[in-house]
């Protein structure tokens, strides 16, 4: 199982930045994707999730309103749209997967992390 994270990078503050997550080696029609972040010396933060057809997303308290999670499980895709980003976005961001619906089932596969660096 492979998930590739990709889109990451420099940014300045207000600007905007689109996360893909390509995913292999399992089925990604039956997956559950989330979004996580973490920044230098903090814990991994959630972002959200976006259910196996795309139909509901849920965002973490503090995500609200400036991040996008979509899916194309067409491309085997999921994506993080993120806009009017702020330093204190600086992280590296993870997708991750899991087949159960629960919210509080664990996430069972991890992509590697895109370094997403916002200047202010």
């Amino acid at each position: 199982v492979q998930l590739q994270a990709s889109g990451g990078g420099l940014v300045q503050a207000g600007g905007s930045l689109r996360l893909s997550c390509e995913v292999s080696g399992r089925t990604f029609s039956s997956s559950v994707m989330g979004w996580f972040r973490q920044a230098p010396g903090k814990e991994r933060e959630f972002i959200g999730t976006i259910s196996k057809t795309g139909g509901t997303i849920y965002y973490g308290d503090s995500m609200k309103g400036r991040f996008s999670i979509s899916r194309d499980n067409a491309k085997n895709t999921a994506y993080l749209q993120m806009s009017s980003l702020k330093p204190e976005d600086t992280a590296v961001y993870y997708c991750a997967a899991k087949n159960s619906l629960l919210h509080t089932a664990p996430f069972e596969d991890w992509g590697q992390g895109t370094l997403v660096t916002v200047s202010s």
